[in-house]
């Protein structure tokens, strides 16, 4: 642990440099710092709602990752480094996997799973993200499937993130992470932040399409 000596500035010094790895090479701590982002806001429920299908039948392949148990809300914590770490994952995933529909990759309809052939459409996108996180340690509960419509009108899923900075989106259609007042999206759904297998309100879950609500 680091001692109460240390000075405010050499604290700050200090816990970057147990994290900052390559990511933060050559950037020094004030540019580092200014790159955090913008406090913004939370996108707040208003109900309970129905799991999306496909969740439910993700859950029925990978078991691991839906049998957990509830847990307090944990907001991550962002630092300059762990903010850089989030958008190299962001830029990579996007980068690395191909967009496809279910119908070519699965070959149905809708399935929610991990892009394990490098290909993939939205959702599967966003919990790869989820995945590649949770490996580095954010907390579970921050990190949210999130089902939206975009300015079409059609549905589409993204994974939010939940800081203690606000709510923060990470989207295949994009390496900018934005916060989620500041995308051309309506937010319809979200899982909770206690338990993956809830999901709550956030808008009017019928404007969202089969391929990202999943709706019966």
């Amino acid at each position: 642990m680091i001692g109460g000596s240390l000075s405010l500035r050499a604290h700050i010094v200090a816990l970057l440099c147990l994290s900052c790895g390559p990511v933060l090479a050559g950037r020094s701590v004030p540019e580092a710092a200014a790159r955090l982002p913008h406090i913004t806001s939370f996108a707040l429920p208003h109900g309970s709602t129905k799991a999306p299908w496909g969740w439910a039948d993700f859950c029925t392949r990978h078991q691991e990752d839906c049998d957990v148990a509830t847990l307090k809300p944990e907001p991550v914590i962002l630092t300059p480094s762990l903010w850089s770490q989030i958008e190299m994952i962001n830029h990579s995933v996007n980068a690395s996997i191909r967009e496809a529909d279910d119908r070519e990759v699965f070959g149905v309809i809708e399935r929610w799973d991990y892009p394990s052939s490098g290909a993939g459409d939205c959702e599967d996108f966003a919990l790869q993200k989820r995945k590649e996180l949770t490996d580095i340690g954010v907390p579970r509960q921050a990190l949210l499937m999130t089902v939206v419509t975009d300015e079409n009108g059609a549905g589409h899923a993204v994974l939010t993130l939940r800081s203690n900075r606000g709510d923060f989106v990470l989207d295949n259609r994009t390496d900018k992470i934005l916060n989620w007042q500041s995308t051309s999206y309506v937010f319809v759904k979200m899982q909770s932040e206690q338990n993956p297998n809830e999901w709550q309100k956030i808008g009017d879950p019928s404007n969202a399409t089969l391929t990202a609500s999943g709706q019966n």
